[in-house]
């Protein structure tokens, strides 16, 4: 029986901009690995000793023709039939253009690293010579050789010329360079990457960039192509780039060089890395190991949600992720590798490739949405938020709220002894980590290269009590008008289930923040966190007045001798009382130094409007989302408000700001004169975050440990603490990536580590 849909209006090929869904299920990670994907019968690659390692970026890269012998057929299932003639109606281009497609893993992939390249002077100016025919895509080779690929059309003048040789066995004798050197022609374009929506690789020799050009279709009429009639039929540069960022290996092996045995299982399931994808994969290698995320979308026997476009929905996305690490059905060694009997190498799993999710997660974000390397704690802390916002229908619960706890700051005039309390949510805590360089004995014999600084260990224990020190902070009284200063300190009001600390191990070497290799000692064994814990307000204790309306109207009315000083030495009137107003009304010295730094704010020209409704919680005016948005990044809400008023509320403005003043502890003033305990106070009915029972002990879980100078460059590992066998002690296992192995020198590498998760026990 013929399928009666064979020629129906709704059967057409997928346009490039399209995405397809043929590697895995957008429900779950069965893919064209699987007896339920895609008919592909898979060769076998037998191996003999394990891989050798790879000292240098590899060239080679396995093609599909490698692993796959392809068969295709065509399936109706509202006819019922398994084996619908191919050349049917519209099957030939619909099946021709599903095959052919980028999947929607690589369309996403490429679009991240497009989103990077800009056009440049050369292509924006660029002048042609008069047109000329040239020879058809399939007759065109290089005007200096014969090869037929990987041509480069000069966009000035119309020369072919082929390109350099290129990883993944691209040939090129480079010969488009050489007609630049020889002419000065900056632009050219690959001939094989031109498609029909327009998009191509572009490259400027001058630049030595790859570009972009908005006049590329009229240029390329100027030579006879027809933009519309091209057929792209080479992989893109970044197409190609991004192949060779996924081959990058990391040793996994001890120091007497054997290999690491891997580790297969329920919870031990590998995440392939994406292309700079590391960071996402140990933030959610340490998630889904919590009680709290397993339990709010790992459901094994429960239905899909019922999503419209599960591609597209974060609920759907997360659970597909929570089948996949923790089912244990995708753990196995990779079926394409055989070891020969006498070898003792297994092979690792092939792991899942995460790509809807970071994808979601990305989507609208200035940096996640990009394949550059990320910050970790930046992920974790997005993924807080992005979770936290989503719906949790009863008994569903967030499970952040794992993570939730207090934290109460106490404020001390050092004058008058008043004091007022501010408590504040929070999801973790950013530690600064003391650095003391060890002493260095130069000998004469050293090398003319820089040595690496050393750095003496410090404590958790050390950390935590700077955390919660107390410091000394500048503001002025409202109760006694005293300029002396608060001493404010952070304590613990509740604990939560799960605590999350980030190790600070930064300084700014030319502006530039630089990671140092400073050891933290943790112990596995459980500590005790009572001596944190704030006592709240003790009985005796003067608390600070509210803010009345007439030292409201005093503020309001700027001081006239200090007005006077700052006009007389050139400043608008309307800058003076801004300044004034922001310092306190105080001296002009104090003022001018405002104005100085803020002399770029965009709103410093704008009246002074103190009967302007608040926006937010606060009686400056700095947005209550702005604030909340930094407190998801790790930034407390006094250094929030500091960085949002000398930034103008600039959000990304004030993330620098705050990156750039690390001493800077941020604005406490909001504190001094707020009125009652102030609304970020949990309210009368609200249920508090965390737990204040004592005793609060903590023991270590699960760590991202980071290797390299920079948070966004590098690699990212998770070391989790898991029973590998029944009834077994529990142990630590890496995870790299796809690899899952049982770890070994775990210490080491706690001492570097760069997010901690510790358990209440």
């Amino acid at each position: 029986m013929a399928c009666k849909h064979v020629d129906s209006a709704e059967l057409r090929a997928p346009t490039p901009a399209q995405s397809v869904y043929r590697e895995d299920c957008t429900q779950c990670f069965d893919s064209i690995d699987d007896p339920t994907g895609l008919n592909r019968w898979r060769k076998k690659t037998k191996r003999d000793e394990p891989p050798q390692k790879i000292s240098k970026l590899a060239i080679a890269a396995e093609t599909e023709e490698d692993r796959y012998d392809n068969r295709i057929e065509v399936r109706c299932y509202e006819c019922g039939l398994d084996a619908v003639d191919k050349t049917s109606g519209k099957l030939p281009a619909v099946v021709e253009g599903v095959l052919k497609a980028n999947t929607f893993a690589k369309q996403a992939e490429v679009q991240a690293w497009e989103q990077e390249i800009t056009p440049c002077e050369h292509t924006l100016c660029l002048e042609q010579e008069p047109p000329r025919q040239i020879e058809s895509q399939d007759l065109g080779h290089c005007s200096m050789c014969d090869l037929k690929e990987n041509l480069w059309l000069c966009l000035q003048c119309g020369n072919l010329g082929c390109g350099r040789q290129q990883f993944g066995g691209v040939g090129g004798n480079s010969h488009g360079l050489k007609h630049t050197e020889l002419t000065s022609h900056a632009v050219a374009v690959k001939l094989g990457s031109i498609t029909p929506d327009g998009t191509a690789d572009i490259y400027c020799y001058a630049c030595n960039e790859e570009r972009t050009d908005p006049e590329l279709a009229s240029r390329l009429a100027h030579w006879g192509i027809n933009i519309a009639e091209r057929e792209k039929t080479e992989k893109s540069l970044t197409e190609m780039q991004i192949e060779q960022n996924l081959k990058w290996e990391f040793s996994m092996t001890t120091e007497d060089g054997k290999e690491l045995q891997p580790i297969f299982g329920e919870g031990f399931t590998g995440l392939k890395n994406l292309g700079n994808s590391c960071y996402l994969a140990s933030v959610l290698q340490c998630l889904f190991s919590m009680p709290a995320f397993a339990a709010r979308y790992y459901h094994p026997q429960g239905p899909p949600p019922p999503a419209p476009n599960p591609a597209e929905d974060l609920e759907t996305q997360l659970r597909k992720v929570a089948d996949g690490l923790l089912s244990g059905r995708y753990s196995y060694p990779d079926t394409d590798v055989i070891a020969s009997e006498d070898s003792p190498y297994v092979p690792h799993q092939k792991g899942l490739a995460p790509a809807m999710l970071k994808h979601l997660i990305g989507r609208g974000h200035e940096e996640f949405s990009t394949m550059r390397q990320q910050d970790a704690f930046e992920l974790l802390l997005h993924l807080f938020k992005l979770v936290s916002r989503s719906p949790h229908t009863a008994p569903a619960q967030d499970p952040v709220k794992a993570f939730r706890f207090i934290m109460e700051q106490r404020l001390q005039c050092i004058s008058c002894n008043a004091v007022r309390y501010r408590s504040d949510e929070q999801d973790n805590i950013s530690i600064p980590v003391p650095v003391r360089r060890k002493l260095r004995v130069i000998n004469s014999d050293e090398s003319d290269e820089k040595p690496k600084d050393e750095f003496e260990p410090v404590t958790l224990k050390e950390c935590l009590d700077i955390f919660t020190g107390a410091e000394e902070v500048e503001l002025t009284c409202p109760a006694c008008n005293s300029k002396a200063g608060f001493t404010k300190r952070s304590l613990f009001k509740t604990f939560p289930e799960i605590l999350a600390i980030n190790a600070r191990r930064f300084e700014l070497v030319n502006w530039v923040p630089t990671k140092l290799d400073v050891p933290v000692i943790v112990d596995d064994e459980p500590f005790n966190l009572d001596v944190y814990m704030s006592s709240g307000q003790q009985d005796g204790e003067q608390l600070l007045p509210e803010k009345t309306e007439s030292a409201m109207a005093s503020q309001s009315t700027p001081n006239q001798a200090a007005l006077e000083q700052l006009e007389t030495m050139g400043f608008p009137r309307v800058r003076c009382e801004k300044a004034l107003h922001a310092t306190g009304n105080g001296d002009a010295d104090t003022a001018m130094n405002w104005l100085f730094a803020h002399m770029e704010d965009p709103d410093i020209d704008s009246p002074l409007d103190l009967k302007a409704p608040a926006t937010s919680n606060t009686s400056s005016g700095v947005d209550s989302e702005s604030v909340e948005m930094m407190a998801a990044m790790g930034i407390s809400a006094p250094q929030a408000r500091k960085a949002l008023k000398e930034t103008g509320g600039d959000v990304n403005r004030a993330v620098d700001w705050v990156f750039s003043h690390p001493d800077d502890q941020g604005d406490f003033q909001e504190d001094a004169n707020a009125q009652g305990d102030d609304t970020e106070t949990p309210s009368v009915g609200k249920t508090m975050a965390g737990n204040a029972d004592l005793p609060a002990r903590f023991r270590l879980q699960s760590i991202v440990c980071h290797k390299g100078t920079s948070i966004h460059a590098g690699h990212y590992v998770a070391f989790i603490r898991k029973h590998i066998s029944d009834g077994g002690s529990e142990s630590w296992v890496l995870y790299n990536d796809e690899k899952v192995v049982k770890a070994v020198d775990v210490e080491e590498m706690k001492k570097f580590a760069y997010v901690y998760f510790f358990n209440r026990v």
